[in-house]
């Protein structure tokens, strides 16, 4: 913030907005580039009054009329060039008062004229439409590692501890990336208490916590690798060979981080398992984002949650950031101009716009069930890397399923005949095998035994797969899909007629 910070006050910018939760760390960073620019920095808020922040004089007002009625007389022509920041303006600004705003735009003009700024700041921003041009937005980053790396030595000192080793340290930061210093600081507090060291788990498992927190976004823990995947052997090998691009030697190569893979298929088939491998793949953590809880009923509220979102995702990065479902959040934007004010098409041009020119390195995994539902531009290329149709699974596909599936509920796979159960149930999604299984085994629980096939085949019969329920709309999605996306599964092609004979010849 600090370099665009300075070049806004040199440019003699009046009005400027400063949205963060870290009030401390804000103020501190705007006082080091008025202190570089030779400023006086003044500060407001409604408990203190207006104080000197250099000689600590304060004059007591209240009200941010009269606080704005002081300004007259500091910012004349003649006066050393001052900078006066308001603490939670926006709490007056949210009454409506019009006399406020008049007075804002009056000492805007009179700031622009004699060289001097006010800096508003506060966790949120909604200005009012006599306001929205008058005031500029400053970016203000969640810290970064050395920022941490501060925090952190403090609290070891504070605690009397030695610095631990530099992977110990490193993995603590990294870990704490995507918190604000005061929640890092209470994470590494918390992590000293319990271990009496500093342990980066602790610290990961108070994010986890401090994220889900918001409603935004949550930390996922990446216990599953591609291992765990039956079939799907085309995206499994596009994703092993992309393994590498978040590392040092790909940016030296000059690569450029992956941008994301949109996968479109069939409910159950696995989609959602593959976003959970894909972070254990790449070795990165995984952030899923609910999109729905991204809008809020308040004006304004949606596109900064999102801004959010973007801020917590790129100071984790490297990261991979899962949105599950996406067709169910921007649905709605094409015809959001007569259903809620526009809110759903500016954040959906907000999040492409972030898709095409991010710099940071998040891998956007999205998935989605009807594409039909998403807006044509979502799809172009450039936003993400690639994009895979999951079809149904096969009858190899489906034993890969089967012996996955017995292995992670604790039995062997010799011990069930995985070909014949795989015949059996035919258009059946992974979800259904899951349950299919799940289904015998309460079967053989009840009865004081381990599950039998003939279990697994009376709950395939009792089964209607999802294929048959939605057979319109699965063809439709294979229809839209060929040609237009790449297929996950690396089918069989059969020969052609001519080729098998010349073989059978041979």
């Amino acid at each position: 913030m600090q370099n665009q910070l300075t070049t806004y006050l040199s440019a003699g910018y009046p009005g400027l907005a400063v949205v963060s939760s870290e009030e401390a760390r804000a103020e501190s960073e705007i006082a080091s580039v008025c202190t570089s620019l030779n400023r006086r920095l003044h500060a407001w808020s409604s408990s203190e009054g207006l104080a000197d922040t250099k000689e600590g004089h304060v004059t007591a007002c209240p009200d941010p009329l009269d606080a704005l009625q002081l300004l007259d007389g500091m910012f004349a022509a003649d006066s050393p060039r001052h900078v006066v920041l308001f603490r939670d303006l926006q709490l007056h600004m949210d009454q409506s008062d019009p006399m406020l705003v008049r007075r804002i735009k009056d000492i805007l003009r009179i700031a622009k004229t004699n060289g001097h700024s006010i800096i508003l700041l506060g966790c949120r921003l909604k200005l009012p439409p006599e306001l929205e041009h008058e005031i500029t937005h400053v970016d203000f980053s969640l810290p970064d590692n050395n920022q941490l790396g501060v925090v952190l030595d403090g609290i070891l000192k504070s605690a009397k501890l030695k610095a631990p080793h530099e992977a110990i340290r490193e993995a603590a930061l990294q870990s704490a990336l995507g918190l604000t210093t005061t929640e890092a600081e209470n994470a590494f507090a918390l992590s000293i208490i319990e271990t009496k060291g500093i342990d980066h788990k602790i610290v990961a498992r108070e994010k986890a916590r401090t994220l889900k927190r918001s409603g935004l976004v949550e930390v996922v823990e990446a216990s599953t690798g591609l291992g765990d995947i039956g079939g799907l052997d085309h995206l499994k090998e596009w994703l092993l060979r992309r393994g590498g691009a978040f590392s040092a030697f790909a940016k030296a190569y000059g690569l450029p981080a992956p941008k994301g893979l949109l996968i479109v298929g069939i409910p159950g088939t696995g989609k959602s398992l593959t976003a959970k491998a894909t972070a254990g793949a790449f070795g990165l953590p995984l952030l899923r984002l609910d999109m729905g809880r991204v809008f809020g009923g308040i004006v304004g509220q949606s596109e900064s949650n999102l801004r959010s979102v973007i801020q917590t995702a790129e100071a984790i990065a490297p990261c991979v950031l899962w949105i599950d479902e996406i067709e169910k959040g921007f649905s709605g934007s094409q015809s959001s101009g007569s259903t809620d004010g526009g809110t759903s098409s500016r954040v959906f041009g907000s999040f492409l716009s972030w898709m095409q020119e991010k710099e940071k390195p998040v891998f956007v995994v999205a998935t989605a069930n009807d594409v039909s539902k998403l807006p044509p531009e979502f799809l172009r290329k450039g936003r993400f890397d690639e994009l895979f149709f999951v079809d149904l699974p096969d009858v190899q596909e489906r034993t890969q399923i089967w012996d996955i599936l017995i292995k992670r509920h604790g039995r062997k796979a010799k011990d069930f005949d995985t070909v014949a159960l795989s015949r059996a149930c035919e258009q059946f999604t992974g979800a259904e095998i899951e349950a299919v299984f799940i289904d015998a085994l309460h079967e053989g629980f009840a009865d004081g035994r381990e599950p039998k096939a003939k279990d697994i085949l009376t709950a395939i019969t009792n089964t209607v797969p999802l294929a048959q329920l939605m057979d319109g709309q699965i063809a439709a999605l294979r229809h839209w899909a060929k040609g237009r996306a790449r297929e996950a599964a690396g089918r069989a092609t059969p020969a052609p007629r001519n080729s098998r004979r010349i073989a059978e010849a041979n």
